[in-house]
């Protein structure tokens, strides 16, 4: 069966990024000029999903907004003569996928916010993008999900290695086999484990191809110490029943979920972006310059 649909989980609130999430959600902070949730439909499309799920909360209706038509700003951009400008704005409101839009009314973790989507899903295999993590490869790494799953049937998750100081941040995998280069067979999985349990370094980093058995998995899942439902153990219940594979992702990993790795993010995207790039790049050069003067003092 074809993957056509996609959940992007956007009820969080944020908290990372106080205060500037007290009013505006963490989702719509810019790279540059371009939201974060953004590049999550963006890659969606590329990978050739037709309808997406957006779970949102209190203080999202930005995100709507954003994908919403403007005819005010359209026509003033108009009026100016400023054709750039009005191409972009009415880019992002006819992308050609269509976006859908549901509440989490209480913050009750990862997995009630998938379980949401049931009715939207349906019987069909579907994608589930985090939009912390922005991820840069020749081929979207939804699209590589979507072609394991066209050759095995089977749910997988993608992964990459993480420093073994940081597995408590992460799901991580037990592997067992490698079915082939880059596709594991999994043993278990484990919700942020303490450091000295956790059974490898390889993180589930926020793309999710889940078929639809998972949603009476959770509809079953006990909550965890927090309260909150968790994903990642319901995967590990349903890979006892039927197999959940591992895709290790070889591309570039973006982590916007926290203020030092959006800084990053934020100067990486800003060298390649041509209205930036190289003026940022002259000040990159002209700043490492000045600190190392500082530190040799």
């Amino acid at each position: 069966m074809k993957v056509r649909k996609a959940i992007i989980p956007a009820a969080g609130l944020g908290t990372r990024f106080m205060p500037v999430t007290k009013a505006m959600p963490k989702e719509m902070l810019p790279i540059v000029d371009k939201p974060t949730i953004q590049f999550i439909v963006e890659e969606a499309k590329k990978s050739g999903i037709e309808d997406i799920l957006i779970v949102t909360g209190k203080n999202k209706r930005p995100i709507e907004d954003h994908f919403d038509s403007n005819p005010e700003l359209e026509q003033n951009l108009q009026e100016k003569g400023k054709t750039g400008l009005l191409k972009m704005s009415q880019e992002i409101t006819h992308l050609g996928i269509n976006i859908y839009y549901t509440r989490q009314p209480y913050p009750a973790g990862l997995g009630d916010a998938i379980a949401r989507g049931r009715s939207f899903v349906g019987n069909e295999p579907f994608v589930v993008m985090l939009g912390d993590d922005l991820m840069m490869d020749k081929v979207p790494l939804t699209k590589q999900l979507i072609d394991r799953y066209n050759e095995t049937s089977a749910s997988t998750v993608a992964v990459m290695p993480v420093p073994h100081k940081e597995v408590y941040k992460y799901g991580i995998i037990e592997p067992d086999t490698e079915i082939k280069p880059g596709l594991i067979n999994v043993k278990s999985f484990v919700e942020k484990p303490a450091i000295d349990q956790a059974p490898s370094d390889y993180a589930i980093i926020g793309r999710y191809l889940l078929t639809p058995e998972i949603f009476p998995i959770l509809a079953e899942q006990k909550p965890d110490k927090s309260g909150e439902i968790q994903l990642t153990d319901a995967i590990n219940t349903m890979n006892k029943t039927q197999r959940v594979l591992a895709h290790v992702f070889n591309g570039d990993r973006y982590d916007v979920g926290n203020k030092l790795s959006y800084l990053e993010t934020s100067i990486i995207y800003g060298l390649k972006h041509p209205e930036t790039k190289d003026a940022l790049r002259e000040y990159i050069i002209d700043l490492g310059k000045k600190l190392a003067k500082q530190s040799s003092k």
